[in-house]
């Protein structure tokens, strides 16, 4: 029987440690997946969700689809960023400019909002264009200067 109660060296003896580096930073694009991709899925999942929980169908019945297609559109986005970082980190201005729209969509599709509906999407849309610049810096960042 094999003994497994020793405890193994460093990885760093490991004969295929610069291969294994090499292939986890271009995995990663010189950028923290987890640091932004979650955070701004999460914020779409909410911004899908957010009519049935503060309850507000009823009462802004126009908010109701346009906050749901607007949050795919952000959980779609933050999917994107991690499927394809180097494709779609593009678009993160795309995510700012969704963001802003967040803000004023109250006004303009909603028929006067209260002060719930108004500062949940103001919070949902100043969190999108933070997590927007948050992922155009770091698309700024990770590309590379000629």
């Amino acid at each position: 029987m094999a003994n497994v109660s020793h405890t193994r060296g460093d990885i760093a003896s490991h004969p295929d440690v610069s291969e294994m580096q090499a292939r986890y930073a271009r995995m990663l694009g010189g950028r923290d997946v987890a640091l932004v991709d979650g955070p701004v899925f999460l914020l779409g999942l909410y911004c899908a969700v957010s009519p049935w929980i503060l309850h507000y169908t009823t009462s802004q019945p126009a908010l109701v689809p346009h906050n749901l297609i607007i949050g795919i559109a952000i959980g779609l986005l933050a999917l994107g960023f991690t499927r394809a970082p180097d494709r779609m980190y593009g678009l993160s201005w795309a995510m700012s400019a969704l963001g802003v729209w967040m803000i004023v969509s109250p006004w303009i599709v909603g028929d006067n909002p209260d002060k719930g509906v108004i500062l949940n999407n103001v919070i949902i849309g100043g969190l999108a264009v933070l997590f927007g610049i948050v992922c155009a810096a770091t698309a700024a960042r990770s590309t590379p200067k000629p």
